[in-house]
């Protein structure tokens, strides 16, 4: 009974020893990261102007009835289709 007492004691140190080691590399990792991010901020990105929008390519009727179709079998005829694109 006197192992199983030490057995225990032990692994409950353990245990915390690698929990506060745990916190403590976690912690340590996020000032770290905080400082990288000070010292060397990411550059944006120069952001791309937006192509002028071009007319909609027409869908065939044929697909469109397969889109429905598909659409009401997979949503038990709940889902509707109000637009289809071609991107």
């Amino acid at each position: 009974m006197e192992n199983l007492g030490l057995g225990l004691t032990l692994m409950a140190i353990g245990m915390v020893t690698v929990f506060a080691i745990l916190l403590i590399v976690i912690n340590l990792s996020n000032v770290l990261i905080k400082i990288v991010n000070k010292v060397c901020p990411e550059e944006e990105a120069p952001k791309k102007k937006a192509a002028p929008a071009a007319a909609p390519a027409q869908i065939d009727a044929a697909v469109m009835d397969v889109i429905k179709a598909t659409v009401a079998q997979i949503t038990g005829g709940k889902g509707t289709v109000t637009n289809v694109t071609k991107a």
